[in-house]
């Protein structure tokens, strides 16, 4: 795990200050360099794209607006996951069942269709793709923490809260939400992945980051199309997507070992 945050954090390093190292803008064209394989000479380390613009730089950039877009998705998804989980669970009852099932009906929608239909039918920017992928991924949360809170609100502490006439919300806030952080944590690590996932698969898709901006999956989806011919253009992008997916995985496995282990002891 502590591996896994090291190479995050020098991800995230290098992608904000590797642009200041470089010379070269990520959106500067320049027709002479089309296509230059990775080389130190012309300080194009990672070579260059189909339009002669530096592909270190931008993949620093694609690493900066995957993460970003990845993690205010999360942060979404927490969001509306944990309230709705935590009402539906402590409230229960009827007002639970229904709540649930408008949960169960969402899951049987084509959310990725859903997804694609709203960047079509809407103006693409980063605004609507964290609402698009943070749309898909609150449901999962809110199964898991309706599961614990369903769990938590037999616990004495609050029965005695509720003996001594504390309100529903300020039980879910100051009792139910603190005792979920666990789980939470643990799940949240483990959507980023797969809010990275969505948005790349957007981008590849050619719906995701638009022009001059880029992401990871953007430059994937360029590689893909030069693969034969400048197979850097994928294999860098691709690699680092990979490397940090693996990253996020490893970091949630490691926590939930932790939590595993001090809930045991």
């Amino acid at each position: 795990m502590k591996k896994s945050v090291a190479i995050l954090i020098l991800i995230l390093v290098i992608a904000i200050v590797g642009p200041w190292i470089s010379p070269h803008d990520y959106a500067a064209v320049d027709f002479s360099r089309i296509l230059q394989s990775p080389s130190l000479g012309g300080m194009h380390w990672f070579g260059t794209d189909a339009l002669g613009r530096d592909l270190f730089v931008r993949t620093l950039l694609g690493i900066r607006v995957t993460l970003l877009v990845a993690v205010v998705a999360s942060l979404v998804s927490l969001v509306i996951g944990v309230t709705y989980g935590a009402v539906a669970g402590y409230v229960g009852g009827r007002v639970d069942a229904i709540m649930m099932r408008f949960v169960d009906t969402l899951y049987a929608l084509p959310f990725i269709f859903f997804v694609i239909l709203l960047m079509v039918a809407f103006e693409r920017n980063f605004f609507l793709i964290f609402v698009a992928i943070g749309a898909i991924n609150w449901l999962d949360m809110a199964r898991i923490v309706r599961g614990q809170t369903l769990s938590l609100r037999e616990r004495e502490f609050v029965d005695a809260a509720k003996l001594i006439g504390v309100r529903t919300p300020q039980i879910i806030s100051r009792h139910i939400a603190p005792n979920l952080i666990g789980i939470v944590v643990v799940y949240v690590t483990l959507t980023i992945p797969q809010a990275i996932l969505v948005e790349s698969f957007l981008s590849f898709l050619g719906l995701g980051v638009q022009e001059p901006q880029t992401s990871l999956g953007a430059l994937v989806d360029e590689g893909v199309n030069h693969m034969e011919g400048a197979s850097w253009l994928l294999l860098i992008p691709a690699s680092l997507l990979a490397l940090i997916l693996m990253c996020f995985n490893f970091l949630g496995d490691g926590l939930r070992d932790h939590f595993d282990a001090r809930n045991g002891s």
